[in-house]
């Protein structure tokens, strides 16, 4: 019996989804999540999760950020990443970071039940007008190295990492994950070997480089 987790903040499209994913599996069992932090920690209570379908901009979640949490995090969980924004560069880059499949958020019902079967059956999917200039589209210059750089962090790491990102120090992120603040200082300089840089600015430089334009906000500016 499958089991998905809907990660969005539009409780309209939350419920499209959930209708779409009656319709391709049976007996499938849907959770929901309207922010980041909240599908991590329904992921980690759920640990027979199979498929992710996750919004891009949903709160607590900057681009590609919160599909290099996930597939840091919770390897095994194949991820959808649903988005309005349908750029080729975009889709590319998802796909240089794990996802199984890009739902463009334009798609009907037929296409999103389509993708869901696709990936469950663990195929990628992507909308059929999209594929071959998605092909084209040369990769990011960094990603590949991101993407491997960042699945050596454990979930604890990559946490302090984004709130490093933040501007947080230490003793704050130690307060906001309930540890000691040495345990911090180790996670730290874990962060800085793993990824290869030096000090906290250039851990935030490389996280920043997930982060991605909504494209909703752009029209509403």
């Amino acid at each position: 019996m499958p089991v998905l987790l809907i990660a969005d903040d539009h409780p309209l499209f939350r419920a499209a989804l959930r209708q779409a994913a009656s319709a391709a599996a049976d007996d499938c069992t849907v959770y929901e999540a309207e922010t980041l932090d909240g599908a991590l920690a329904a992921l980690e209570r759920h640990s027979d999760i199979d498929l992710l379908l996750l919004d891009l901009h949903m709160p607590g979640n900057h681009g590609l950020a919160g599909l290099a949490a996930v597939r840091a995090q919770f390897p095994a969980v194949a991820v959808a990443v649903v988005s309005g924004n349908d750029d080729p560069r975009v889709i590319r880059r998802a796909l240089d970071h794990g996802a199984a499949g890009y739902i463009p958020k334009r798609v009907g019902m037929d296409e999103i039940r389509a993708a869901i079967r696709a990936m469950l059956a663990c195929d990628t999917w992507l909308p059929a007008d999209l594929r071959a200039t998605v092909a084209r589209t040369l990769p990011h210059a960094s990603d590949s190295d991101l993407a491997s750089s960042l699945s050596r962090l454990t979930a604890q790491q990559f946490r302090v990492l984004v709130l490093i990102a933040e501007g947080l120090l230490n003793k704050q992120i130690a307060d906001r994950l309930d540890v000691q603040e040495r345990t911090v200082k180790a996670h730290v300089s874990a962060i800085f070997e793993k990824l290869g840089v030096r000090n906290r600015t250039q851990a935030s430089v490389l996280l920043r480089e997930l982060a991605l334009s909504d494209p909703v906000l752009k029209s509403e500016e």
